[in-house]
């Protein structure tokens, strides 16, 4: 008997107007998968992101995130997954311990549980010793997982997450992706765009986007192997060039 994939994705588009932002892109993600989206500012990542999320509607195709279809389950995706962008959505006037709270109360969390669950959350982000901090004085490293926590409170089975280390230092980057391997050791599926090479790698598989269209899907290593290079910068230059030579 064969598993559903955790996101399920066929011939998506997205036009706004006469711009193809999203062209005819198919793929699939495991359950339990870190799953990468690869490539520069405008290749359509964020805006595959927020079809999936249910907070925009594609122009043609179809995709189900975890057995709900984009087109008729919009609400019902929302409600079993989780989403962080690069803007981390908290409230600088709360503290640690308010902003979990609040999101508790936001994804209905059972209230028997929600002290239990702020407890998981204040040490799987390392912040018990700052819960009385106010937000708005965390480092970004902080803030980050502080957001990531948010996120999963409700525990989703699916975790989007957009760019969530942009802006953030090298050391508070490798930190988050500690937690992303831990989550996904749960059998959470992370699903997440990026368009930092080093961090790429850490993903098991990655989809290299390029003007809206996916031009390769493998894992690091796979990539790295068919263009004989130690550096996936290399391998996404390469492919570039390649495209860019076809048109």
């Amino acid at each position: 008997m064969s598993v559903q994939p955790s996101v399920r994705v066929e011939n998506l588009v997205k036009r706004f107007d006469d711009f193809v932002a999203v062209d005819h892109v198919t793929f699939s993600v495991k359950k339990g998968e870190i799953f990468g989206f690869l490539g520069s500012n405008g290749a359509g990542k964020s805006t595959i992101i927020r079809m999936l999320c249910g907070l925009l509607r594609p122009s043609g195709g179809n995709a189900w995130v975890g057995g709900f279809d984009v087109f008729s389950q919009s609400e019902e995706i929302k409600q079993n997954i989780g989403y962080m962008s690069q803007r981390f959505s908290l409230y600088d006037e709360l503290t640690v311990e308010e902003n979990i709270d609040f999101f508790s109360a936001i994804y209905s969390t059972p209230r028997g549980s929600r002290q239990q669950l702020k407890q998981e959350i204040l040490e799987m982000a390392g912040l018990e010793e700052r819960r009385n901090t106010m937000t708005r004085l965390l480092p970004g490293g902080w803030k980050q997982r502080l957001a990531l926590g948010c996120a999963v409170l409700h525990q989703p089975p699916i975790l989007f997450l957009d760019e969530p280390t942009s802006g953030v230092d090298p050391i508070a980057r490798r930190q988050f992706w500690e937690l992303i391997y831990q989550l996904s050791e749960r059998g959470q599926t992370i699903f997440m765009t990026t368009h930092y090479m080093d961090e790429a790698e850490y993903c098991h598989r990655l989809a290299l986007m390029h003007e809206g269209r996916i031009i390769a899907l493998d894992t690091p290593r796979a990539l790295r192997k068919a263009y004989r290079s130690e550096s996936l910068d290399d391998v996404f230059a390469a492919m570039i060039q390649e495209q860019e030579q076809e048109q």
